[in-house]
């Protein structure tokens, strides 16, 4: 039985361990990404490790999240990102060259590399056939220190394509469709691989778009091979040396394989609140929109938005609403201008918003009081938008534009013919705004800027044999990290200063947790299925460790989460018997006796007496990095022992 292109780019890097479904291997990292949301921490994180300059073979360092200026905490940031960058060999992105996913897929991501980033949606890179994972940006920090990055060997899911997208499909509706059927559990401890005749029909901005989303599912990541659709894209950026020809065997020996035919597909769209709760278009009906904005990672690319200007040519957008437009690239504006479809743009009502996240992660144009919002993004989490009341429907850009014509959701067939998009064959390139990382003997003496916002590490002593305290919170299912660690512009800001940005956590479940923990001296949260479901931030285990958090205790964890709780040195316990979740009440005096994490764990309630059986899946080593108090005292003991 033949190989998967997943299995072959891991077993290429393989550094230790073996292909056993669900054993923990160690793989060696390429190239290495960072947004200044999370990156501010990582470089932080990478100076504390003590390493003289980065050893990955790429690391770079974007700026596209924090870019609203409202006062001087964003912009001292940027100042420490570019001068950290320019001391360790990193190269640095300045602020309005673009969004990192659709950049690095432009100029850097190459296929059979495995990629590593600090945000959760660097499977993007998977549409051009690189092996690539969202991470902590302290699993970042290690690997850009030459470290390798541990994962669980995931079931590889076969996904075939067949057919042809119809008029007005588009590759959104691929991954909508993904979504309607596993949801956004459904790819926990996989990788979907993409393959079959209907995989050659799509283009690597298409590529990207599904493993963009991918993310939704849980999935560790997604992949597509690498082909001649693949070769004309990287000739088309100037980059054709990177290609390599990558495809599964002929008999792959998938896990399981999901067929979708492209041909039966039609506009699909994410309802409120969740990426998988996805209805057709016509199954929801016209509902009144009062804002559509069409960008973010997902769908900013050339193809994209100038299929918004063919069909917005001429017309003016619907007088019940607004429609922002953020492109994901200098390189996207470009063309964009120089075929006119900007100028298209504009004159049918659009808001023309930066290179930038923006919308996405409610930095900005969030929509009016109880609104509905018509998205291209990738998450639909209630208050993600920046409106607490708002309703988000994740949508394709022919939707979304089409809607926005309207003034109601609407099924772009309803539009009549589809237009006629003509795609450049070669790309306009500028890397100008990229600068290069200093030569060694120079790096060395450069100084690196810090501003008044960016604050030391916290402390992480290592963890006592006994865990006692009280049951701060009970969550139920699907907390999101969005929940627990909020994005937007108040809080956004701070993430370089953990005693800062500790005030605001779980703000929108419980306002008063923060005030809470810190009385306590600490203690316990208890969750439900698919805990940290969501964005890859650190800062939401940094933070709670920061406040005491001793224990998240779940029925279930999502993947970079659970990783970034080892990280930090809280400790993730799952119930044995699912049902002594009902058990726990907020106030309950517990205690957990955790020894060295490799035999039975009990939970002890002290407040009525009871017992429950807590189990977990650290591997040796990662019980090993929690009982020395997170991955950063931990490497650091590594490599001072080697010398």
């Amino acid at each position: 039985m033949g190989s998967s292109v997943t299995r072959k780019i891991i077993e290429q890097h393989l550094v230790e361990g073996e292909w056993v479904a669900g054993r923990e291997i160690a793989v060696r990292i390429d190239q290495t990404l960072t947004q200044d949301a999370t990156g501010t921490m990582a470089y932080l994180q990478f100076e504390a490790i003590g390493i003289s300059r980065v050893k990955a073979e790429l690391s770079v360092s974007y700026v596209d999240h924090n870019t609203l200026q409202s006062d001087f905490k964003n912009a001292d940031d940027h100042n420490y990102l570019r001068t950290v960058a320019a001391r360790y060999g990193i190269v640095f992105s300045r602020p309005g060259n673009g969004i990192c996913h659709q950049l690095h897929l432009e100029r850097f991501a190459r296929p059979g590399r495995t990629l590593i980033g600090s945000d959760s949606h660097t499977p993007t890179a998977g549409g051009i056939g690189s092996l690539a994972m969202g991470a902590g940006g302290l699993d970042v920090a290690c690997a850009m220190a030459g470290e390798p990055f541990r994962i669980k060997v995931p079931l590889v899911v076969g996904v075939k394509l067949s057919g042809k997208l119809p008029a007005w499909v588009s590759a959104k509706d691929i991954i909508l469709e993904l979504l309607r059927r596993v949801d956004v559990t459904g790819g926990v401890g996989k990788v979907f691989e993409y393959f079959g005749p209907g995989v050659r029909t799509l283009s690597v901005p298409d590529r990207a778009t599904i493993t963009n989303m991918g993310t939704e599912t849980g999935a560790t990541t997604s992949i597509f091979p690498s082909d001649g659709v693949t070769k004309a894209f990287l000739k088309a950026q100037g980059r054709e040396d990177h290609w390599v020809r990558l495809q599964a065997d002929w008999r792959p020996g998938f896990d399981e394989v999901i067929e979708i035919d492209l041909d039966r597909l039609e506009p699909l769209a994410a309802s409120p609140h969740s990426p998988g709760a996805v209805k057709t278009v016509r199954e929801i009906g016209r509902v009144p929109v009062h804002q559509v904005c069409i960008g973010s990672c997902t769908n900013s690319s050339v193809k994209d938005l100038k299929v918004a200007a063919a069909v917005l040519k001429g017309k003016t957008i619907a007088e019940s609403l607004h429609l922002t437009i953020n492109p994901g690239s200098r390189q996207v504006v470009e063309h964009l201008a120089d075929s006119g479809d900007l100028r298209d743009l504009v004159a049918a009502g659009a808001r023309i918003l930066e290179n930038a996240c923006g919308p996405c992660i409610g930095m900005g144009a969030a929509p009016p009081s109880g609104a509905v919002s018509v998205r291209t993004f990738n998450r639909n989490f209630e208050g993600r938008s920046g409106t607490k009341d708002a309703s988000v429907y994740l949508v394709s850009p022919e939707v979304a534009a089409a809607t926005a014509l309207t003034g109601v959701l609407t099924d772009p067939r309803d539009l009549g013919d589809a237009p006629k998009l003509k795609l450049p064959k070669r790309f306009f390139i500028n890397d100008n705004l990229f600068i290069p990382p200093l030569d060694e003997p120079v790096a060395a003496n450069a100084t690196i800027l810090r501003g008044p916002n960016i604050a030391p590490l916290p402390a992480f002593p290592p963890l006592p044999d006994m865990l006692d305290g009280q049951v701060l919170l009970k969550v139920a299912d699907n907390i999101t990290t969005d929940h627990i660690m909020p994005a937007g512009a108040k809080v956004l800001p701070l993430r370089s200063n953990i005693p800062e940005i500790s005030k605001y956590v779980f703000e929108a479940v419980d306002p008063t947790f923060a005030q809470r923990a810190k009385a306590a001296g600490g203690g316990f949260i208890i969750g439900g299925d698919n805990y940290g479901q969501g964005s890859s931030r650190e800062h939401a285990a940094l933070a709670p460790k920061y406040l005491g958090v001793k224990a998240v205790i779940v029925r279930s964890f999502a993947r970079i989460h659970l990783a970034n709780l080892i990280n930090f040195g809280i400790v993730p316990l799952t119930f044995k018997n699912p049902a002594d979740y009902d058990s726990l009440e907020p106030g309950d005096d517990i205690q957990v006796r955790i020894g060295d994490l490799q035999g039975r764990t009990v939970l002890r309630n002290v407040t009525d007496g009871t017992e429950a059986e807590l189990v977990h899946t650290l591997s040796p080593l990662d019980a090993q990095i929690l009982k020395a108090g997170g991955k950063l005292p931990w490497i650091k003991a590594q490599i001072e022992a080697r010398g």
